[in-house]
């Protein structure tokens, strides 16, 4: 049995959860999500629960298991908390501004870059140097801040760029220069 699948997925209050065949909405305070979920994996509520089954051991089967049951909880987490991102810009003379629903970024290049965010996503601008992607739907969430990132992705050799927030950057040494005692 997947460790993973077979966890319940508890329902907190003020969600509501609609299962119509293979697909299913779930609505909450933040907003409504709705999937289609693999044919073969069957949801059910039990009380304020939700439970995901498999019809056999097939290879496939405990594949989709674990998957359609993490799904369904990032689907419950984010109608009711949401997910959030956070980015940082470093580099001199690098920074972002809001200007309406767009972002604008300033990263060294020639002009600035506008981003427009996907549907359902809020950007949010922190000081000048930290982005804040978020939104009800974790796959949307994650496809803008790497969206964003892959603008300017950060120097191996000085650290410059855009980063997820605390992640570790391990910089490459240069050259070493001249060999000493060697003249020309």
């Amino acid at each position: 049995m997947s460790r993973i699948g077979k966890l319940p997925i508890t329902i907190p209050s003020g969600v509501t959860v609609n299962i119509i065949g293979n697909s299913i909405a779930i609505k909450g305070p933040r907003g409504e999500l709705k999937r289609t979920l693999p044919p073969d994996m069957s949801v059910k509520m039990e009380g304020n629960s939700l439970l995901v089954s498999r019809p056999d051991d097939s290879k496939k089967h405990r594949a989709f298991h674990g998957l359609t049951r993490s799904l369904l909880a990032n689907m419950v987490e984010g109608v009711s908390k949401g997910f959030e991102k956070t980015l940082e810009i470093v580099g001199v003379g690098f920074r972002a501004e809001k200007t309406g629903n767009n972002l604008t970024l300033r990263l060294g290049f020639s002009h600035t870059v506008e981003v427009k965010p996907l549907p359902g996503i809020a950007l949010g601008v922190e000081g000048n140097n930290r982005i804040k992607v978020s939104g009800i739907d974790k796959e949307v969430v994650g496809e803008m801040a790497a969206e964003i990132r892959a603008i300017r992705k950060r120097d191996v050799y000085k650290g410059k760029g855009i980063r997820y927030a605390g992640e570790v950057v391990h910089l490459k040494p240069g050259k070493a220069g001249k060999a000493v005692g060697r003249t020309q």
